[in-house]
């Protein structure tokens, strides 16, 4: 059955984990157990992943093999071929807001223990997590033992672990894995009693930008040469995808395990602060040293509503 560049079944950096949630109102007596029930949860998520088990999850796209395709393939329209999120860049050495806000995120796909890279982004509810759609379900199934760990380093979680009580995605890519709305979102829980950006604070995010831009990306990746150990980033300027998507494209390297790492507009060196447009997502096989990522659009703006709402 011929695949369309909507599919994912293309794509060689593979994620998902995504709950969907009910709003209900609850009485005062049913708001207790309640709580009690998903500071129960998260406690079990945060147990589960212990340092060895991070050390040891697999980048998400080493968890589905892409098809080995060449540019006439492609021209002919059969499918996006994903290599997984490129590589390339070096060690973020600076300091500043985003050795806090970004991070590692681990879930179980499939039986599997792997991990994909997010960030903490400005929101309502103080809760917020913008990662890559593959990062939350992948072929209908939404991951478990979603979390994320902002700052991690070399196996350390200084500022713990934070489980998720609801991860969604775009509608697109929720239907048919549209490359082209490859975002997704986690809504995580409490942590001693505060929420995610009271205590690594929150990137800002943007919608409906300019396209063509300089932006900076980062992430962690976990696929050789890297090791998932430290914060990766590339910038540069940036271009529109010209073979299968409208996503933004950047010269970067990094490999799998970055997927879901975050763009950033108007980035400052010196504060490590930026405005995020866009996450890693996608590389093709045959183009290696690039990088692409979705554009932040309408859509990607009413998902990340749905989550500060949630």
């Amino acid at each position: 059955m011929k695949r369309t560049a909507s599919r994912t079944g293309i794509l060689a950096a593979l994620v998902g984990l995504a709950v969907t949630t009910l709003t209900v109102v609850a009485s005062p007596a049913q708001a207790a157990p309640a709580e009690q029930q998903a500071a129960a949860d998260a406690q079990a998520v945060a147990a589960y992943w212990t340092p060895e088990r991070m050390r040891s999850a697999i980048p998400i796209e080493q968890l589905v093999k892409a098809p080995n395709l060449s540019p006439k393939d492609v021209a002919k329209g059969q499918s996006t071929i994903i290599q997984s999120i490129p590589n390339g860049g070096g060690a973020w050495t600076g300091a500043g807001k985003v050795v806090q806000t970004a991070g590692r995120v681990f879930f179980t796909m499939g039986g599997r223990n792997a991990s994909c890279s997010g960030d903490a982004v400005t929101s309502a509810n103080g809760s917020v997590v913008i990662t890559a759609g593959h990062c939350v379900k992948y072929q209908g199934a939404w991951h478990t033992n979603w979390t994320f760990a902002p700052g991690y380093d070399n196996g350390n979680t200084p500022y713990g672990t934070w489980a998720a009580k609801s991860t969604l995605t775009t509608p697109q890519w929720e239907a048919s894995e549209d490359m082209n709305y490859d975002v997704g979102a986690a809504v995580v829980n409490p942590l001693n009693g505060q929420k995610l950006t009271d205590v690594v604070g929150a990137q800002g995010i943007a919608f409906n930008q300019a396209r063509n831009q300089s932006m900076y990306t980062f992430g962690y990746p976990a696929a050789a040469p890297y090791d998932g150990t430290k914060l990766i980033y590339c910038s540069g300027s940036t271009f529109t995808d010209f073979l299968l998507t409208k996503d933004h494209g950047m010269n970067c390297n990094m490999t799998g395990g970055s997927s879901g790492g975050p763009w950033f507009l108007n980035f400052s060196e010196a504060t490590g602060a930026g405005i995020q447009a866009s996450v890693n997502s996608f590389g093709y096989t045959f183009l290696p040293g690039y990088m692409f990522g979705p554009y932040f659009g309408a859509d990607v703006q009413n998902l990340y509503n749905k989550a500060q709402a949630a």
